[in-house]
């Protein structure tokens, strides 16, 4: 694959892994993802990508012997800036959407002074122009809301919606699960026709399309707004993909048994601590090779 093909599939998140190993062996692989991390919550307006590489070309300054690495860098730092500005945050002709890379979290102030933080790999869309006359969130992943007291504010997912008129609640939506979980206030769910009022401290959980019944806990927040994230009687396989986002890594499972119940916890800010957290008690090892992680059995 060429490499203008690799670095665009970059930038779009869709790298394959064998294509990830084939844009690690680039001569410039540690000055993009310099950049990267240098750009990660940078916001930009709409720009022009060929305008804005024109410009940086026109600005660098002249040598009678030019760096043969600085001009491709000198274009991925233009398309860099553009494209992780729009990916961050976007603006529709009414709708503004942000998104959250992997292994990072945002945090956003709503038009009614309502603050939103996001975990990792998630998203969350809103219409600024009509939200005087509804509150109205589109979430897709999972985020922490407190919301300013006033009219009804409605958080949409793919599972279900969750209304409240102020208070505060973390929701998750991911593949096969669907979590409420009530910090304060009460929080009312909509799923597949049945309302279901939570109070703080209860959890609405729907897992592989069935409710799971969770005892109370007295919790002040979600654990991964304090970059942990925890587990409570739920198969291994949802550990393991939360591990994925946290950690920018890919999980080969296939030879455990990820049906398994695991309770627990595992740190955002140290992946070989966390792989302990995760395999020890479920009697695994693990196996570290560049960006991917195999779990054998003990």
């Amino acid at each position: 694959m060429k490499r203008e093909e690799l670095l665009q599939k970059w930038l779009d998140h869709a790298l394959t892994p064998q294509e990830l190993e084939a844009f690690k062996q680039l001569d410039d692989y540690e000055e993009l993802t310099k950049l990267d991390n240098a750009l990660q919550h940078f916001k930009a307006p709409e720009t022009n990508v060929e305008a804005a590489y024109n410009t940086v070309q026109f600005n660098r300054k002249d040598t009678s012997k030019p760096t043969s690495w600085l001009k491709p860098l000198l274009r991925i730092a233009a398309i860099l800036v553009i494209g992780f500005g729009a990916y961050m945050y976007t603006t529709l002709p009414n709708t503004i959407t942000v998104n959250t890379l992997v292994a990072n979290k945002t945090s956003l102030e709503l038009p009614d002074t309502s603050a939103v933080t996001l975990n990792a790999v998630s998203s969350l869309s809103f219409d600024k122009d009509l939200w005087s006359e509804k509150r109205e969130v589109n979430l897709d992943g999972e985020a922490y809301f407190k919301v300013a007291k006033g009219a009804a504010f409605r958080v949409i997912t793919d599972d279900g919606i969750v209304t409240v008129l102020g208070t505060q609640f973390n929701v998750k939506q991911r593949d096969n699960l669907f979590e409420v979980f009530c910090y304060e206030g009460s929080v009312k769910v909509s799923y597949n026709k049945e309302n279901i009022v939570l109070t703080p401290g209860e959890r609405y959980l729907i897992l592989d399309g069935k409710q799971i019944r969770n005892e109370k806990e007295m919790l002040k927040e979600p654990s991964w707004i304090r970059d942990e994230s925890s587990f409570k009687s739920l198969p291994l396989r949802e550990v393991i993909q939360e591990l994925e986002r946290q950690y920018d890594v890919t999980v080969d499972a296939s030879k455990v048994d990820t049906s398994q119940i695991f309770t627990g916890s595992f740190t955002h800010t140290n992946i070989d601590l966390a792989l302990k957290s995760i395999t020890l008690p479920s009697q695994l090892k693990y196996q570290k090779k560049q960006n991917s992680i195999i779990l054998k059995r003990d």
